[in-house]
Formats: C-alpha cells, sequence, structure tokens
C-alpha cells in the first residue's frame, strides 16, 4: 500500500504545527519548508479545518494551528480521514463487481484484514510520537 500524496502532505503540515502547537503557522510557510504546492497545502489545512484537527485565523497575522493537543491526535484517524472512504479493491466498491473469481477469491478478505491492522497499528502512536525530537526538525525545517 502506498498512502496519497494527501495524505503525505497532511501527515507533514501537522508535524510542522506540532513542532510548536500554539504557534500560528501560514500555508507559504508550510510550503516553504517543505518545498512543496501552497495549493496542495491549501486543500489539506481545509480539510484538516473541517475535521477539527486544526484551526485557522484569518487575515492578517492569521494561520493555522493545532485544535488539539498533539498527544490527542492518532495518526490511524489522520490517515483514514485523508485517504477516504474508497473501496481498497473492486469487489467492496458496492458497485458492479466486473472480477470473475469473486464467487471464489480469498484476497478480498486477507487485504481487508491487512489494512485493519495498518489501520490498528497507526491507532498505537500520536502526533506527540512522531515529534519527539521537535528540536531537530525545527532545524530541518528552517529556512
Amino acid at each position: 500500500m502506498r498512502l496519497t500524496t494527501f495524505s503525505d502532505y497532511t501527515l507533514r503540515v501537522l508535524m510542522y504545527l506540532a513542532i510548536e502547537p500554539g504557534r500560528l503557522a501560514t500555508i507559504p510557510e508550510i510550503a516553504a519548508a517543505y518545498g512543496i504546492s501552497e495549493n496542495h497545502l491549501m486543500k489539506v489545512v481545509h480539510q484538516l479545518g473541517r475535521t477539527g484537527i486544526v484551526e485557522s485565523t484569518r487575515g492578517k497575522g492569521g494561520g493555522v494551528r493545532l485544535a488539539l493537543a498533539p498527544e490527542d491526535i492518532r495518526l490511524g484517524r489522520i490517515v483514514r480521514a485523508s485517504e477516504g472512504e474508497a473501496a481498497i479493491v473492486e469487489c467492496l466498491s458496492g458497485e458492479e463487481d466486473r472480477c470473475r473469481i469473486t464467487p471464489a477469491c480469498r484476497l478480498t478478505k486477507i487485504l481487508v484484514e491487512a489494512f485493519n491492522k495498518l489501520y490498528e497499528s497507526l491507532d498505537a502512536y500520536t502526533l506527540a510520537d512522531l515529534v519527539a525530537n521537535r528540536q531537530v526538525l525545527r532545524r530541518l525545517l528552517s529556512p
């Protein structure tokens, strides 16, 4: 499995904000720190705001910051929200299944079990775990 770019950027934004949880950061600042697109980050931050993970302040002196403590943000929750509800294989989509082996296939059960274990593993970690080395991260992301 490979996470989408959206999930990757979501985790990066959260890590950036968790380095200094109370400070407002701007999208251009975060984009420059990682060398990634501001447009992509606007979508990421919008989604994080809708889920209540970040809060934003508009206008001069505005920006985004974590709405929850890093210790309260489970990585599984973040990845589930950013990856969406798309089916991992066609036969689980609820749409017309064109796969000829569906009646005898065991792959579906195995994949569902694997994804559940992945999310279970991610749920064991928080955003705080990702930024336990805040000083090093701050230095690496400074202009």
